[in-house]
């Protein structure tokens, strides 16, 4: 029976390739890709044409998913007839315009005799992997894929552009485990690469082994140079253990089993050259659960697609398609991409019939859209958002709109917290005239902002305004709320942060301890909001040297958000770093480093062994384990800190100031250790590194903070060779300090932390010595209730920081030079 010619659907744009493959598994890799190519050709009412491809040629199936009878040609036969053209023309391997010579090909070889409709429904088309003859398994072992490429490398790349230019979406059926014909699929063919693993190492390695292969084979040659997204699908999944499930996903450290989504955002982080990505919320939708379908394959995708409950298989392929449809990286999350979305499909909207009907809900969602960036720490992308989302509401619902204000209030808010303050002290005082005139003087939306305006007059340094503002919104709030209430508690949380913003460290600690107080009774021991505010507090007695109790109060912060939050969330790293420089003014120096190595293996899961932060607290654990004497490691510093400067050499470069404050800090150490030869040559290499970056801002760009930081690391350098007992004399007299205030004796004490001042705020003092000496003086000053040495300290260590911006800002070179 002859077919009928192929006609389908326009499409506006170039479609993209999609191939699925799985090191393992090729049943559940098929299921996967039918109940996408489903989902995928019943969109905008069973317009979108899409095209499967069965490149499984060992063990062909995927016609069976859709019930095809009687045997057709497919993908074999095509590149037969492909590789007898090329024989045909007579040309050597190699050809200089091999583009040209595969598009000659595969306009010679019809495609529609291979292809043929599966769904009368919705425009849906199979390439099978060929005709299953007897002659099939023969023909297919002498396919030669290997030679095919070589006499055309660029036909399966065409091959898959070809197709795009007539179906919307193409997807492939690759074979699994490794070969000539799963790289064609997996690195030549696709824009989009789904790759299914199921819960055991060997399945995780063989993804990893792809994805990289692939991704280096693009980037290393300059035809194959086009992006390529990768979605991970985890299949095989039991829904019913919930403990196995959630080990397998996030991995024992204590067993030292990786879980496959960290290791799977390593995988990625290194793929795209990306200091930091995170996939819990694709993980947290895109699991395929165990089902006798997926094991099997008995189930149609036609009949599949009806039954979308929750627990279904299409419910789980419609949510991959959130990411994979439009072409989404997997490590947005959820909300961002349906957000994203009905943003554009807004803004397509509103080009044609411009209406409150459409901006508002478009205002919406970029308000929503901008939280969202805000909450990432993603501040320019936010403030587009609000502004955006301002001007329709604005335009649509007018200046008095109670939505138009609550867009004007997160505006000024985001612009405080990015250090444009008169910007947000404008738009704070407008907001504030507005609540006035509107709601009233006592209304809960004027009162906060009115306290958002204290805030802002405090970031500007009007303190007496910003607190005279703090006093009224408190009494106001006693009044309307009572003491107790949670407006109340949080309006004085404000007045503590801007005493503590002043300076006023005694009246900001008696302010925290009452909102402290308050939460607990109210919100409890371990709510959010009360444990931010122990936190605070802890970091104010901190400053004021009770060290004691600022250690009790973050520990209780550190143990509250691991059981709630988890070892790796920012906000239990946040909490430990916090209680690390506790532990270090304390001198608990066996304390400081089991804290540093926890935080430093908690930010290597989370962040990358490459990423700033994770490098910045590995160096940070490295300097103590080298500065502190009986109870430091030199051979621990030095492997860490030769590993840190590899990393950094790799990275950043030689000339880098990461790069360089490294070997400053290897050389130190090995000086410690007596090698002195390998100490200086390190040094010299500093030394010329940092006159070269010297020399290289000077002339480009200026004052630059990495130009003040190579002269502070020559002036380190070159003061340390004048004065080489300095820091360990320093250290030792720390140590001191330290027992006498044990010891209770506070006249010796006190003498000590007089004559120590002006060296522990030397700017070449290493800075775990500088913290340490620091804190030990606030205490020493606070013991004796002497207030005025404190404010006179305080005022030394600004006018330290003072100077070291004026370096920053006129770079001294001449000077060092």
């Amino acid at each position: 029976m002859e077919r009928k010619r192929i006609t389908l659907p326009p499409i506006t744009a170039p479609g993209e390739v999609t191939t699925f493959y799985s090191f393992e598994s090729g049943t559940a890799r098929s299921i996967a890709l039918s109940n996408t190519a489903v989902l995928l050709a019943g969109r905008a009412n069973a317009t979108v044409p899409v095209l499967m491809i069965d490149w499984d040629t060992e063990s062909p199936g995927l016609h069976h998913h859709f019930g095809c009878g009687q045997a057709a040609p497919g993908l074999l036969e095509y590149f037969q007839a492909c590789r007898d053209y090329l024989h045909s023309l007579g040309r050597a391997p190699a050809a200089a315009d091999d583009s040209a010579l595969a598009r000659q090909v595969l306009e010679a070889i019809d495609w529609e005799p291979f292809v043929e409709r599966v769904d009368a429904s919705r425009p849906l088309y199979l390439m099978r992997a060929g005709l299953l003859d007897d002659s099939y398994g023969e023909r297919a072992d002498r396919m030669d894929w290997d030679g095919l490429f070589t006499a055309c490398p660029a036909l399966f790349r065409c091959f898959g552009d070809h197709l795009a230019r007539r179906f919307r979406h193409v997807l492939v059926d690759a074979r699994s485990g490794r070969s000539a014909a799963v790289s064609i699929c997996t690195t030549l063919l696709p824009t989009r690469l789904v790759t299914l693993f199921t819960p055991n190492q060997r399945s995780l390695d063989g993804l990893a082994g792809v994805v990289t292969r692939a991704i280096d084979y693009r980037c290393s040659h300059e035809e194959e140079q086009r992006p390529l997204l990768v979605y991970p699908l985890p299949s095989s999944i039991d829904s019913a253990d919930c403990e196995r499930r959630i080990q397998w996903r996030r991995g024992d450290p204590q067993r030292g089993q990786p879980g496959y989504q960290p290791v799977l955002e390593k995988l990625l982080r290194q793929c795209y050259s990306m200091s930091q990505l995170s996939l819990e919320s694709y993980f947290n939708e895109v699991q395929l659960q165990q089902t006798n379908a997926m094991s099997g394959g008995d189930q149609l995708p036609a009949m599949a697609a009806r039954e979308a409950d929750r627990f279904s298989l299409a419910r789980t392929f419609e949510t991959l398609l959130a990411w994979l449809g439009e072409g989404r990286f997997p490590w947005q999350s959820l909300d961002e991409v349906r957000l994203v979305d009905a943003i554009a499909q807004a803004r397509a909207l509103l080009g044609e019939c411009a209406g409150g009907a459409i901006s508002l809900p478009l205002a919406h969602d970029l308000h929503a859209l901008g939280l969202l960036y805000q909450d990432q720490g993603r501040a320019a992308q936010a403030l587009a958002c609000y502004e955006e989302s301002l001007a329709l509401r604005q335009r649509v619902l007018g200046e008095d709109h109670p939505d138009t204000r609550r867009s004007r209030a997160h505006l000024a808010a985001l612009l405080r917290d990015s250090g444009k303050l008169p910007e947000a002290s404008f738009l704070h005082e407008l907001l504030v005239e507005d609540c006035l005139r509107l709601l009233g003087p006592d209304h809960p939306d004027t009162l906060a902002a009115r306290a958002a305006l204290a805030a802002t007059l405090a970031a500007l340094g009007e303190f007496e305004r910003a607190l005279s503002l703090h006093e009224q919104v408190i009494a106001d709030c006693e009044r309307l709320f009572g003491a107790g209430s949670a407006l109340t508690l949080d309006s004085l949380a404000g007045q503590a942060q801007t005493l503590t913003r002043r300076g006023e460290f005694s009246r900001a600690r008696m302010v925290y301890e009452r909102v402290l107080e308050g939460r607990e009774r109210l919100l409890g021991d371990e709510h959010a909001d009360t444990v931010r505010c122990a936190q605070q507090l802890a970091m104010l007695l901190y400053e004021l040297g009770d060290l004691n109790h600022a250690r009790k109060l973050q520990e209780g912060v550190v143990e509250a958000r691991d059981r709630h939050l988890g070892h790796d969330h920012p906000l239990t790293l946040d909490a430990r770093a916090q209680l690390a420089e506790i532990l270090a003014a304390q001198s608990d120096i066996d304390g400081v480093r089991k804290v540093l190595e926890a935080l430093a293996a908690g930010r290597e899961r989370r962040l990358g062994a490459e990423h700033p932060d994770t490098l910045s607290i590995q160096l940070r654990l490295a300097s103590m384990l080298s500065d502190y004497g009986d109870h430091g490691d030199l051979d621990a510093a030095r492997r860490l800190q030769q590993q840190l400067l590899s990393v950094h050499e790799r990275v950043h470069g030689e000339d880098d100031l990461h790069t360089l404050h490294c070997k400053k800090a290897l050389a130190t150490t090995l000086s410690r250790q007596g090698h002195s030869v390998d100490a200086r040559k390190l040094e010299e290499s500093v030394l010329a590194g940092s006159a070269r970056l010297i020399s290289k801002r000077g002339v480009a760009a200026g004052p630059h903070e990495s130009h003040a930081g190579a002269l502070g690391l020559r002036a380190s350098i070159l003061d340390g060779r004048d004065h080489p007992d300095q820091a360990e004399t320093l250290g030792h007299k720390l140590a001191q300090l330290q027992q006498l205030i044990d010891n209770r004796s506070e006249r010796e004490a006190r003498e000590l932390a007089d004559s120590l001042r002006q060296s522990v705020l030397r700017p070449n003092a290493a800075n775990p010595l500088r913290l340490r000496g620091v804190a030990m003086i606030k205490q020493v000053y606070l013991q004796e209730n002497d207030k005025d040495a404190l404010l006179s300290f305080a005022q030394d260590e600004v006018s330290s920081l003072q100077e070291a911006l004026k370096e920053v800002a006129g770079g001294r070179a001449a000077t060092i030079l």
